[in-house]
């Protein structure tokens, strides 16, 4: 089984080296990527001569970096972890033990839930931010994850060849998660330990603005990953008040036969037909989100009948 570590970095060049050196002594069997996003100090150089196999992205944001390493590196399980020497080398095999006996698509590796980033973190909103993140995706899409932002992972071949990743960003753990929820990837949690940056290293994760560019990653998700609960909640509302404006116009027009609050029944007509559309809308989205399900299920179906014709060749 070829094992890639992929290591994404920007301006490590305090614990780029550590980090590889650790990934090699610990698993000597995996091929150790490092992907330079345009670093201003010598991390490409340090990760160089640390041993790992150094490729440069231009495209600045993790997620660019994460889609070049996708579709670059062929190996048979990937493990994702950040340069800033914050996840320990030696429980990777913990991530990627499920992969290979399990079947599992994406291992989530949990900093939460011994505490140890709890204990280690010196920047309260992240942890606020953590927690307000993966109580909307487990609300909006009905999952028990416990850690959505956690930047060390492993995911299988089926995976890594089949996900479409969009963000460019530090939404990429928020797009992946969903991602595998809608589409029926196989998930797992192994709880981890978690260490705070060594003294001087620098954290490029910008609270408020990239928390806020990860809510609305997950809003434009929501939409577009349950489109009918998306625009069915628009809908009701706008019928609600449709109904709440056209009370007292239907009140007087079953006492009178005259409606006299014409603005009243112009506004509520107009709530009520916008609230219908909204409906439709939301019906025909759902319809064509089933569709791609469909396809995508086709396509994987596809990619592992591939796969295993080329392992039986190989073999």
């Amino acid at each position: 089984m070829r094992v890639a570590v992929l290591i994404p970095c920007y301006n490590e060049e305090l614990t780029v080296q550590k980090v590889v050196t650790d990934f090699k002594d610990s698993c000597p069997y995996a091929d150790i990527y490092v992907y330079d996003n345009n670093s201003e100090d010598r991390t490409f150089d340090l990760a160089l001569d640390a041993g790992a196999i150094v490729r440069k992205e231009t495209m600045q944001g993790k997620g660019n970096v994460v889609r070049s390493m996708f579709r670059d590196i062929d190996a048979d399980v990937y493990v994702l972890v950040d340069g800033d020497d914050t996840y320990p080398a030696d429980e990777m095999q913990k991530l990627i033990n499920p992969i290979l006996n399990e079947g599992v698509d994406m291992v989530i590796g949990d900093r939460l839930s011994n505490g140890t980033y709890f204990k280690e973190n010196k920047r309260g909103f992240h942890g606020l931010g953590n927690n307000l993140v993966k109580g909307l995706i487990n609300k909006l899409f009905k999952s028990d994850i416990k850690d959505i932002m956690t930047g060390y992972r492993a995911y299988s071949k089926k995976f890594v060849k089949c996900m479409p990743i969009m963000s460019d960003g530090f939404q990429i753990e928020t797009e992946m998660t969903i991602f595998s929820l809608v589409y029926g990837m196989k998930i797992a949690e192994v709880p981890i330990n978690y260490r705070d940056r060594p003294e001087g290293s620098k954290s490029k994760l910008n609270t408020f603005s990239d928390g806020f560019k990860v809510l609305v990653t997950l809003f434009d998700l929501f939409k577009n990953y349950r489109p009918f609960l998306f625009f069915g909640i628009i809908s009701f509302v706008f019928a609600i008040f449709g109904i709440i404006a056209g009370i007292p116009v239907i009140s007087e027009f079953i006492k009178t036969a005259y409606v006299s609050k014409l603005p009243s029944a112009v506004l509520a007509a107009s709530l009520c037909i916008i609230s219908f559309i909204l409906f439709l809308v939301g019906v025909i989205l759902d319809s064509i989100k089933n569709q791609t399900q469909l396809l995508f299920q086709m396509h994987v179906n596809e990619f592992m009948r591939n796969n295993a014709k080329d392992e039986n060749l190989l073999k």
